[in-house]
């Protein structure tokens, strides 16, 4: 959390130099207990093309064999 704030919430110099993509896998079971989500949303609006966002929820997602949704197959849909 306090990476993203300091790459796209606050004015500091890692900020300005800051031309990569930080891309941010967040897994819980529900969505109902996204943690921090209108910061994350707000980073994402602000730098689309530097910051990206992608949920594994483990109880409402199903992964491509049929089964939870879990970080480890969030990253795989990207390998």
């Amino acid at each position: 959390r306090s990476f993203i704030r300091r790459l796209f919430v606050e004015d500091t110099q890692a900020a300005a130099a800051y031309k990569g993509v930080a891309w941010l896998f967040l897994g819980v079971a529900n969505s109902d207990a996204l943690l921090y989500d209108d910061e994350w949303q707000a980073a994402k609006a602000k730098a689309p093309d530097n910051f990206r966002l992608d949920y594994a929820l483990s109880r409402e997602q199903e992964n491509k064999k049929g089964g939870k949704m879990y970080i480890q197959d969030k990253v795989e849909e990207y390998a």
